[in-house]
């Protein structure tokens, strides 16, 4: 445990720097990220300097191009920081810079950092840029508090979260460029996090024969035939209600589908559609079976449609997140303190998303969920028009990590 000074010297540090802290939160907002088109190295050389601005010493890693091409992306520089304070456990940091593209509906620039009634607006504001700064302030707050630290701290800021983090935290582990023994991945305010859900993105290529529209029965309708398929998705996900997960924050599994494209012109039979699902894929399940399971429900829907070929392909593949051997000190530990911070129960839970935690907890790497995030992604318009966030969360979740760390550090002296 802390001391009371300790502890107030780490508050103290925060509180005196929280001016400078925001204005490095709105420097990363404002600098554009998203994922697609995942062109996201001058985020990460943005990143860069402003850490380099506050003292640290920035790896920056550049993922090959051909690594890039094959996960979607279209340039990457992954950041490393490694604060070293003598024999003991490592602990890093990690939090992804590429954000989902800004969509319509704003009512404040996307990219603008705009700052009102309490509340920072833009994309990325909440998940995930917010925790660039709240684990690197966190490390200078503990740093000014003077501990007898024994072991190490690592800042693993990357950018490809949005497709699948192949490139970034699997690509430093593959690599052999890390090797935590713990890690904190960007996360919630309110919340920390122990569990979530896997996730499964599919393509689905539906081809026909083009026609006239004067003349369809001449063709091999793909449209239609796409239609077959996705009521027969639709359909299937109408029991997912029945599947029920036994953990606190995830309740069932769920299907989207979330883009088509596909047709010539409004005057001829359209000979190609192709759609992409997203399924969500509860801890309690298999992804293999899950897959085999859609597969096959697309198959069935067209098995007897004349002239039509079908091609699924996964494009995302997302295990879920659970708890390891070693994470629930480290959960613990999060959960108590911040329950100090904001003078309120912050249990631990499971989400029904996916995040880039589960490739270090599937590295065999203690790994828990938390971070200046929203209260709840829907409070947050995470992934949607006027993404926010509340700007006091920031200060109280970095104390939260620099105690954490603190702890952790000192228990090893």
């Amino acid at each position: 445990m802390m001391t009371p000074e300790e502890i107030r010297k780490i508050a103290g540090f925060i509180d005196d720097h929280r001016e400078s802290q925001v204005r490095f939160l709105s420097e990363l907002v404002r600098m554009p990220s998203d994922n697609p088109p995942g062109d996201c190295a001058a985020h990460g050389e943005r990143a860069a300097r402003l850490l380099e601005g506050l003292g640290y010493e920035v790896e920056r890693h550049p993922v090959p191009e051909k690594v890039c091409r094959a996960n979607g992306m279209a340039d990457v520089t992954n950041l490393i920081v490694r604060r070293r304070y003598g024999t003991g456990p490592t602990i890093a940091l990690n939090a992804h810079g590429d954000v989902v593209p800004p969509g319509d509906g704003w009512s404040h620039d996307p990219y603008g950092a705009v700052i009102s009634d309490g509340w920072m607006y833009g994309r990325g504001a909440a998940v995930s840029k917010s925790d660039f700064a709240t684990f690197a302030f966190a490390v200078l707050a503990l740093e000014h508090a003077a501990l007898p630290l024994s072991g190490s701290i690592e800042l693993h800021f990357t950018h490809d979260e949005e497709t699948g983090g192949n490139t970034g935290p699997r690509w430093l582990i593959d690599t052999g460029l890390t090797r935590p023994d713990y890690v904190i991945s960007a996360g919630f305010s309110y919340g920390v996090v122990t569990a979530h859900n896997g996730c499964i993105h599919l393509e689905i290529r539906v081809s026909g024969r083009s026609a006239h529209a004067a003349k369809p029965e001449s063709g091999a309708d793909a449209l239609e035939a796409a239609t077959r398929i996705m009521s027969a998705l639709y359909e299937h996900r109408r029991d997912y209600h029945l599947r029920r997960s036994d953990i606190e924050g995830i309740a069932s599994p769920t299907l989207v589908i979330g883009r088509i494209e596909g047709g010539i012109n409004t005057n001829v039979v359209p000979d190609r559609i192709v759609f992409r699902l997203d399924r969500r894929v509860i801890p309690e399940e298999k992804t293999a079976d899950v897959e085999q399971e859609l597969r096959e429900i697309v198959e069935a829907a067209v098995v007897d449609a004349p002239g039509i070929q079908v091609e699924v392909e996964r494009i995302l593949l997302a295990e879920p997140f659970l708890p390891i051997k070693g994470s629930q000190p480290l959960a613990n530990t999060l959960s108590r303190i911040a329950g100090d911070v904001f003078n309120q129960p912050v249990p631990c839970h499971g989400v029904p998303i996916y995040t880039d935690a589960r490739h270090y907890s599937g590295s065999g790497i203690p790994t828990v969920i938390y971070g200046a995030g929203p209260e709840t992604i829907e409070l947050a318009n995470a992934h949607r028009a006027d993404e926010r966030l509340r700007l006091s969360d920031l200060p109280k979740a970095t104390q939260v990590v620099a105690r954490t760390l603190g702890e952790f550090l000192t228990s090893n002296s």
